[in-house]
């Protein structure tokens, strides 16, 4: 028997879905508000969750990932009568199990309540029997959680896999795990950038050739794809392979068969194909530089890879283990400790290179930071310091306008005078802790950022009761 919770603010219809669970034989837990549903779930243990989008309290599919990331990390079912395509691929694209519209019948509840369990059961089952190998992959929030059973899922069969994400979310260590996990683990791991192939010699790098294939060809050569044999082929990019390429190897992954340039017979190699892109493939094919036929190939599995910026939960954790590595290569005696500030500072960034930004900059910074064992934000990259100042700054504009101070709503209005007044000085004070922080204690770039004299930034500073002796 499991637990089933069901999320909706309907009470009849709850109810009705709760008697159907029950007659399966499944324990049923109604919650009327996505509040109370989120509390039931961090308390008791459920294998599936039957979720409304549309809740008085909040968006039934933004909190998907919260409850996918619960101890009991239970599959989710949405039900909801907005019949938005948009909202379903959403949610399957969140990890819901299935979506189901309103109003729901029998047919439509029982068998995707049931499967939801029975993958449960199976999936809890394999993870106590199974250790991962994560092959240097750092993080435990709900997002990468999913990546991992995808890895697990794709290291368990023979099938081609397509693993998409931006550049620098680690598709090469989602490919590495996939195939350590395999049953091809102790066969060769072999690695193609496409994006560096010279499109002179893009065949004869994949395929091999023969001696006097070609003029400089002077001996044979063996290609990547028959050093794969037994093993996995790993194509980074594959959305940079050239279209005349491309449909070579569509028969090779349908034959497992090829020949070598100026060779006469054919030559086997038995690989699994791993392929990664931080291109929309789809919107290649619909280009006419990529083929519709070859793609479909590749992804018999998908693996998309969130950006860092889906993931922040890890970020600590990630930049932990960068400063400790680059201390250690450092010959640091310890490893630099991260301060609040450091860290708030790394969570509300946007990490446009992902993880391999994060790796620069905690480099950067740790250089930077020299022999001081705590790290600030100003050990951090330039860039990324002006970026956050930009933005609070941004933000602290805008307020006024979003968010009118609460003068505003009393009986009585302050006059215009007071009020721009407040205003005004609000903007100065917050300007000014900007600068301090951006210049970092430089007077003169004080001066030429802010386009005040000496003068004027120490009248401001004491008027608004800001320490001055940062800046000399």
């Amino acid at each position: 028997m499991a637990n089933v919770l069901i999320i909706d603010d309907d009470v009849q219809l709850c109810r009705a879905v709760a008697l159907v669970v029950e007659h399966m034989g499944h324990a049923a837990t109604c919650a009327f508000t996505l509040a109370d549903g989120l509390k039931q779930v961090e308390d008791k243990y459920f294998e599936t969750v039957i979720l409304d989008i549309m809740l008085p309290d909040g968006n039934g599919l933004e909190a998907i990932a919260r409850i996918k990331g619960s101890r009991a990390a239970p599959e989710v079912i949405i039900l909801s009568g907005a019949g938005d395509p948009d909202g379903a691929e959403l949610a399957i694209r969140n990890g819901a199990w299935n979506y189901i519209t309103k109003p729901p019948t029998l047919n439509k509840i029982q068998l995707p309540v049931q499967r939801a369990i029975e993958y449960h059961a199976k999936k809890r089952n394999s993870s106590q029997s199974t250790v991962l190998k994560r092959c240097g992959i750092l993080g435990e929030s709900p997002a990468l959680t999913r990546c991992l059973e995808l890895v697990a899922q794709a290291a368990g069969t023979e099938a081609n896999v397509l693993v998409s994400g931006e550049t620098g979310t680690g598709k090469e260590l989602f490919a590495r795990a996939i195939h350590e996990n395999s049953a091809r683990a102790s066969g060769p791991f072999v690695i193609v950038d496409c994006a560096a192939l010279p499109d002179a010699i893009v065949e004869s790098v994949l395929f091999g050739h023969e001696k006097g294939a070609f003029t400089g060809a002077d001996r044979r050569t063996e290609g990547l794809i028959l050093q794969a044999h037994g093993g996995t082929l790993f194509l980074d990019e594959i959305g940079e392979l050239p279209l005349a390429v491309q449909k070579s190897f569509l028969r090779v992954l349908q034959n497992r068969t090829f020949r070598p340039v100026g060779g006469l017979t054919e030559v086997t190699s038995n690989f699994r194909l791993v392929a990664a892109t931080n291109k929309n493939l789809d919107a290649e094919v619909e280009r006419w530089t990529f083929r519709q036929d070859l793609l479909f190939r590749l992804r018999t599995l998908c693996l998309e890879l969130p950006p860092l910026r889906a993931r922040a939960a890890d970020i600590p954790l990630l930049a932990s283990h960068f400063v400790q590595e680059f201390c250690a290569r450092a010959g640091c005696r310890s490893p630099k400790r991260l301060t609040g500030e450091f860290l708030e500072v790394l969570q509300q960034y946007g990490w446009p290179g992902n993880v391999r930004e994060l790796a620069n900059a905690m480099e950067s910074a740790v250089a930077a930071a020299g022999r001081e064992q705590q790290l600030q934000p100003r050990h951090l990259p330039l860039d990324i310091r002006v970026h956050q100042a930009r933005s609070l700054l941004t933000d602290q504009v805008r307020s006024p306008q979003d968010k009118p101070p609460a003068a505003l709503d009393s009986a009585a209005l302050p006059r215009l005078k007071e009020y721009r007044k407040k205003a005004v000085e609000e903007l100065e004070r917050y300007y000014l802790q900007q600068l301090l922080a951006r210049t970092d204690g430089d007077m003169k770039k004080a001066c030429r950022i802010s386009g005040m004299s000496r003068a004027r930034i120490y009248a401001l500073l004491k008027q608004h009761g800001l320490k001055t002796a940062a800046l000399d």
